[in-house]
């Protein structure tokens, strides 16, 4: 079984953005945007951006796009977002 707190690279990984609550009802309840693919949902964040409340991913939601980078257990630290269609 694979160590989820290892990365795991990902290329071309699409999915739709799309943005919501997460861990509702804990002290890390916050607002956060996800991908959502056909193998789960991920927590989208940029490499190089900040953890929490990245303006540079607004413009994705609603958006399907095509990402880069590496999977964190259940987050997506994307190197590159690209916009499908």
């Amino acid at each position: 079984m694979a160590d989820p707190s290892r990365p795991e690279r990902v290329e071309k990984l699409r999915g739709r953005v799309t943005r919501g609550q997460y861990a509702k009802g804990s002290k890390s309840e916050r607002d956060a945007v996800f991908l959502e693919t056909a193998s789960g949902r991920y927590i989208l964040r940029r490499k190089d951006g900040p953890a929490f409340a990245d303006p540079a991913l607004d413009h994705y939601v609603g958006r399907t796009v095509e990402c880069d980078g590496f999977l964190v257990g259940t987050t997506l630290l994307a190197e590159r977002i690209g916009f499908v269609g």
